[in-house]
């Protein structure tokens, strides 16, 4: 079966990412805790009992854990808000003052927002380096040919045209025409294209394309029937490759939301929701690729590893920064049983949903085929 053969050559991809963006998101958390004066007790990778770490001058226990599916960081003071009964230990004004729960809401919300903007951050760095070295991949938005009886030829498409806009959204490369039409199948959409050095508006209406993915899903997508260009890298200077780094997070995390919403609405299937084992088969696919392939995945990983922890769910960062939101408008905080109420809803999706990611991945890796094989 496709996902035991070769596994080291996923495994091994898939902790090295997994490691990395971990590191990146808590040390977010931990750089912003230790300059906001908090004291950090553990700073850990993974879960469960430790295989190996340091404690450094500061007192922090660096360490690995025996479980590599994610990490913490433990500040002083954390639990401090359910201890606020009559036989709760008092704490000195030494540490007081270094303990994360009497620290003003300014602080604690800066340290709690502090992991996701790591994560959108250490994408833009990624990506602004490698289209800074190897380059940004681009493919100019320019019909390389048509396809006879398809949806552009139909339009008046022509190899040679230029696509200036899609929509009613400007395109600058071929790799924009295709998000636009996959999403839009059937649904008749205003194009703009350069030709002989004037602009022509046409109006083309994608034909439904079925089409089956590895894992035996079939999606319904929008085909235009033109054929692009080859890729080219164009290498940036490190202003402008900030720049695009920068843009290119965004529309990442602005198509990462689009999905997710598509989801909730019900206009997209929620088969597409992968979980750690898909995560896994794709580090070690684009490890195989190449390394540009790898940077770029290890960037998609961390801006949707940013944007999941802002979702407003307790238990992820997003939901810490709910419950500040409330604290600023009530001028104080929720109660200690109001809190743990939304921390056990929280839980219970978190874990709902990677049971549901976990089902999916199984479902497209077919694990369940390749059981009933070995039993009958």
């Amino acid at each position: 079966m496709e996902f035991l053969t070769g596994a080291w050559d996923y495994v091994v991809p898939f902790l090295v990412i997994l490691t990395i963006l971990v590191f990146v998101h808590e040390f977010g958390h931990y750089f912003v805790a230790r300059r906001c004066g908090v004291r950090i007790e553990t700073f850990s990778i993974g879960f469960g009992p430790e295989l190996f770490g340091w404690t450094d001058r500061a007192g922090t226990r660096w360490k690995v854990s025996a479980v590599p599916l994610g990490g913490y960081v433990k500040m002083f003071g954390e639990s401090d808000a359910d201890d606020t009964g009559p036989d709760a230990p008092k704490l000195s004004d030494t540490d007081r003052a270094v303990s994360f729960h009497y620290k003003p809401l300014w602080a604690r919300t800066a340290v709690v927002s502090a992991g996701p903007i790591a994560n959108f951050v250490f994408a833009v760095v990624v990506l602004a380096g490698l289209f800074a070295t190897a380059g940004e991949p681009f493919t100019p938005p320019v019909v390389g040919g048509v396809q006879p009886g398809s949806a552009a030829a139909s339009a008046g498409i022509e190899p040679g045209d230029r696509f200036v806009s899609v929509a009613g959204e400007k395109v600058d490369r071929f790799e924009d025409i295709q998000t636009i039409v996959r999403d839009n199948p059937g649904v008749p959409l205003p194009v703009v294209v350069a030709r002989d050095g004037q602009q022509v508006a046409l109006k083309v209406t994608p034909r439904v394309h079925e089409e089956t993915d590895r894992f035996g899903n079939t999606h319904r997508i929008g085909f235009l029937g033109v054929v692009g260009g080859s890729r080219q890298f164009v290498r940036h200077g490190v202003f402008t490759a900030t720049v695009r780094a920068v843009e290119e997070t965004y529309s990442l995390s602005a198509a990462t939301l689009k999905a997710v919403g598509q989801m909730i609405a019900g206009t997209r299937t929620a088969a597409d929701l992968g979980g750690p084992l898909r995560i896994a088969q794709m580090s070690g696919e684009v490890a195989q690729i190449g390394f540009v392939s790898a940077i770029l995945f290890l960037a998609v990983l961390s801006i949707n590893l940013g944007l999941v922890n802002l979702f407003p769910v307790p238990v992820l960062d997003g939901g810490h920064l709910l419950f500040y939101a409330v604290e600023a408008i009530r001028g104080k905080p929720l109660g200690p049983k109001a809190q743990e109420v939304g921390f056990r809803i929280g839980l219970a999706l978190v874990v709902g949903l990677m049971i549901f990611a976990t089902w999916n991945d199984l479902m497209h890796l077919k694990v369940f085929e390749f059981l009933k094989k070995l039993v009958t």
